[in-house]
């Protein structure tokens, strides 16, 4: 029965079939055919409860919240700042590249945002300043995946709603691990770039009054930070209304730098209609087959299979991360979360895991899938953003392999040092 389910959601998935009608249709076909109760009438009910759950409410703010920043320029002056602080090691650019998405993934909360917003910004730089293109287009699609490790992270909210685990543990959680692998990120580049040099192009060079004036265009992300993950450390706000505090902070800025205008907004609640509509539409399609898959039994197979093959806890959990390895290669990364997690994060916890811990590392592998082809969003995210003709979606593919490599020495160092995403959650817990 799983073999098929399994074979059923890969055939719709290679056929197009968009992912909340597959996991919608999936559900049905398993209710009619593996139930002899009528499951499929609890959909109504299911969608209702769902729905109306208070903390999915901080999705759509934190969209809102990157669309804002998106179009009111702040995130282009924030590439500059960080282009004059960094562009002098190794690789040039290519750490403004990682240090930028750093930054801007501490307000938006998502990868493809994130990735979309400083691509557009970077790309142009290639051809002007002779990088390698292959490295610099992956440093972009890699550098965009900390969208969902870094707070405030749309996939920690869904991943701690599916496992009723504490948001605010799984934000402090995110911190260290996230500026961690952007670290290795940057060593990567700059080990790259000292054994080929002419990898990291044309050096611009700044005076430190040109650094100390762009101080100033790091600002604004860093209040928004504040003003989100502050409100909720202080015990002001939740994470929800955490992302309220945020929009009205982002659009505060905007107004500022007169750039807040009906047709700024026009288009910022448009993409954000959009990007929600989507996002809801695959959480409800996804909550409704894990319920499915629960009544059937499906869950417990689950269970069993992995208990039965009599491994350690730590070969176990080798296990779980090569299935996700591949898993990453077909599914879309959200659709993975919601249908996995609440499956799999038992049995881990079972082994004597920690869940917040668990979480932390289930969005590295999820950064891996935003980078692996041939569903890896964030490859045609930076493909999208170079021009007709420039050259093929394995430029991009061929440079994220470096960054995949840094996102597994990160997960290595996390089941070697599990403190070093715990750490911080307990001094506050």
């Amino acid at each position: 029965m799983p073999v098929l389910i399994l074979c059923i959601l890969a055939v719709f998935l290679a056929i197009g079939v968009p992912v909340a009608a597959a996991l919608g249709l999936l559900g049905l076909i398993s209710s009619q055919f593996f139930s002899f109760m009528p499951l499929h009438r609890a959909i109504g009910d299911i969608a209702w409860q769902n729905s109306i759950e208070f903390l999915l409410v901080a999705i759509p703010m934190f969209v809102l919240l990157g669309e804002i920043l998106l179009r009111a320029g702040i995130a282009t002056r924030m590439y500059e700042a960080m282009a004059r602080w960094l562009s002098w090691l190794p690789g040039g650019l290519m750490h403004s590249n990682i240090g930028a998405s750093a930054l801007f993934a501490a307000t938006s909360g998502s990868s493809v945002a994130t990735a979309a917003t400083i691509g557009t910004v970077a790309v142009p730089e290639i051809r002007k300043r002779n990088y390698r293109e292959t490295l610099f287009l992956g440093s972009i699609a890699a550098g965009g995946t900390l969208g969902i490790l870094i707070p405030p992270s749309i996939n920690l909210i869904v991943y701690g709603l599916l496992t009723d685990t504490s948001v605010p543990e799984l934000y402090l959680a995110g911190f260290i691990p996230g500026f961690v692998l952007a670290t290795v990120f940057m060593l990567f580049i700059a080990a790259i770039c000292i054994v080929k040099p002419d990898w990291g192009g044309e050096r611009v060079k700044y005076s430190w009054r040109e650094r100390a004036v762009s101080l100033i265009d790091l600002l604004p992300p860093l209040f928004i930070f504040l003003i989100v993950v502050g409100s909720i450390y202080a015990g002001i706000a939740t994470p929800t209304e955490a992302a309220a505090l945020g929009v009205m902070a982002a659009l505060g800025l905007a107004a500022f730098y007169k750039s807040l205008s009906v047709a700024m907004l026009k288009l910022a609640f448009e993409n954000t209609m959009r990007v929600t509509s989507m996002i809801m539409l695959i959480i409800l399609a996804a909550i409704f087959l894990n319920f499915i898959l629960v009544s059937i039994g499906v869950t417990d197979l689950f269970v069993n299979f992995i208990k039965g093959l009599g491994l350690t806890p730590l070969q176990t959990i080798l296990v779980i991360i090569l299935a996700y390895v591949i898993l990453g290669c077909f599914m879309e990364t959200l659709s993975m979360l919601i249908t996995t997690a609440p499956l799999v994060t038992p049995i881990v916890v079972s082994l004597g895991y920690d869940p917040v811990w668990f979480g932390v590392v289930l969005m590295i592998l999820l950064e891996t899938a935003l980078v692996t082809p041939p569903i890896g969003i964030n490859l045609y995210v930076v493909q999208g953003i170079r021009k007709r003709g420039d050259g093929d979606i394995g430029d991009v593919i061929r440079g994220t392999l470096p960054f995949v490599t840094a996102m597994f020495c990160v997960i290595g160092l996390l089941l070697f040092e599990p403190r070093i995403a715990l750490w911080l959650p307990r001094q506050f817990y």
